[in-house]
């Protein structure tokens, strides 16, 4: 009996032991951030997308009036060029900003593709939903990009 014992408390001692040693402190990780090199490569291709942003107007105009070869143009120029550039920076992001980033690239497209499809049928009406909601995914996207100290000072002024 007193040695079924010393067994059984060889055997706590050691699972004592065991989870000690599994349960110590855990190191409290940082959360990711961006490196200098990411921000400025983010920061590179900004610009462009807010030049097409900033257009959405034009496009907007083309469509209601059906210069419906003007509106191909501008999808298949500035904002492919735009929607490159998002991919582009898709990369640099974090790691949990780039899955939402690469999902609304992937809708930018979409909505880019029924807008050229209404544009080759003459809908106005399935242009300018589309139109909508492509202007819609450049928002979102610009809103997941770090925001940098001349960013800011930009919003400032």
């Amino acid at each position: 009996m007193a040695r079924q014992r010393s067994i059984l408390s060889l055997i706590l001692v050691l699972l004592a032991t065991f989870l000690i040693s599994c349960g110590g402190p855990s190191i409290a990780t940082p959360p990711p951030t961006y490196t200098q090199a990411q921000l400025v490569k983010i920061q590179e291709y900004i610009p462009e997308i807010q030049a097409v942003r900033d257009r959405s107007q034009e496009l907007q105009k083309l469509i209601q009036t059906k210069q419906w070869i003007k509106v191909e143009n501008f999808i298949h120029g500035p904002m492919a060029e735009a929607r490159l550039s998002m991919n582009y920076i898709t990369s640099n992001l974090l790691p949990k900003d780039q899955s939402a980033a690469r999902e609304l690239v992937r809708d930018l497209l979409n909505h880019l593709i029924k807008i050229d499809q209404a544009a080759d049928v003459g809908d106005t009406n399935i242009a300018l939903n589309n139109y909508v909601a492509a202007f819609a995914d450049f928002d979102q996207f610009l809103q997941l990009l770090p925001q940098t100290s001349s960013q800011s000072e930009e919003s400032k002024a």
